[in-house]
């Protein structure tokens, strides 16, 4: 499937006998294969009498020698997957399985991606960036301390570097742009965190995709803010990049060197929110960040800082 995909990802038109010819099949065959593209990934194909077959969109494939030739510097390796139960599942079993870290997983499809709380990831084929980065942390929780949070600042400023203007963030793990939700950021470990673990930094980032019934919040992508077609390749090396600079910089300094910059870009600084944990809610005002990640809360006139992986943050209606 992923032979006769790379045939017509450039959105040309080619005939029945061409695609047969160069996957070494019948036409009948072809048209079965076409068959399946349309059910099994939801894409559109043209057929017309006379010129053949053709996506209603290119498709922008990812592939490890073009991201190669975006990138600048040292790469991790790079492991792409057409279709995954999940990025970060993946990069949980290579790790268990000894492969060194770090590492990256990429898929052009998750069948169960999920996000935060237990939500499902929505991932059509080919149209946004799932991507999972694995890392051994060597003896030292400091190591992890507002580590999603500086995850988010790489991903918000990758988003800048590609010309969304109106992008910031969202305590703990969300990148919002005009206000509408364009990237999610799921860490999960495994291991000793006190002596060896290896943590995976997912990161899902909504790039081409333009409808979706399947959201139940208010989310955009980067081509419906840009209004130009991204190419995902050139998004996984600036990421990339952008996280080998940012991830540098925390084992070195820790999370402090990056609180004040985090507030500066949080969206809900200064409004009135609340901080919601199963069937508990606490009302405050969002004072910005602590040392280690938290969430600084004034609640009734006192300072307090909250973290844990199952609270959400909401903005207020009288906010």
């Amino acid at each position: 499937m992923l032979k006769l995909l790379n045939l017509l990802k450039d959105g040309r038109f080619h005939s029945g006998e061409a695609l047969g010819a160069a996957l070494g099949v019948s036409r009948s065959a072809v048209w079965k294969q076409l068959q399946h593209l349309e059910s099994e990934l939801n894409l559109t194909i043209h057929k017309v009498r006379g010129r053949g077959y053709q996506l209603a969109v290119p498709l922008n494939l990812l592939e490890s020698h073009a991201i190669a030739a975006f990138s600048q510097g040292a790469q991790w390796p790079v492991f792409i997957h057409e279709e995954i139960d999940s990025t970060n599942a993946e990069g949980l079993r290579l790790a268990g399985k000894g492969q060194a870290a770090p590492f990256l997983v990429l898929a052009e499809r998750q069948s169960a991606g999920r996000g935060r709380r237990g939500r499902e990831w929505v991932s059509p084929f080919a149209e946004n960036l799932y991507y999972s980065l694995v890392l051994r942390i060597d003896g030292g929780m400091r190591q992890l301390e507002g580590l999603s949070l500086v995850v988010g600042l790489a991903v918000m400023r990758t988003l800048q570097a590609f010309g969304l203007a109106d992008v910031g963030l969202k305590w703990p793990n969300d990148v919002l742009a005009g206000g509408r939700k364009i990237t999610g950021i799921l860490l999960e470990l495994v291991g000793d965190p006190a002596d060896v673990c290896h943590v995976v930094l997912g990161i899902g980032i909504n790039v081409n995709m333009q409808s979706s019934d399947q959201i139940d919040q208010q989310w955009t992508s980067m081509r419906s803010e840009t209004g130009r077609v991204v190419d995902r390749n050139q998004l996984v090396a600036l990421l990339s990049q952008q996280l080998q600079h940012e991830l540098a910089r925390h084992r070195r300094y820790g999370f402090a060197a990056f609180q004040e910059e985090w507030e500066q870009a949080h969206l809900w600084q200064g409004r009135k929110v609340s901080l919601v944990a199963g069937t508990t809610r606490i009302d405050g005002v969002a004072l910005g960040v602590d040392g280690q990640g938290g969430l600084r809360l004034e609640v009734d006139g006192v300072e307090k800082s909250f973290s844990g992986g199952e609270l959400s943050l909401r903005l207020r209606n009288d906010s």
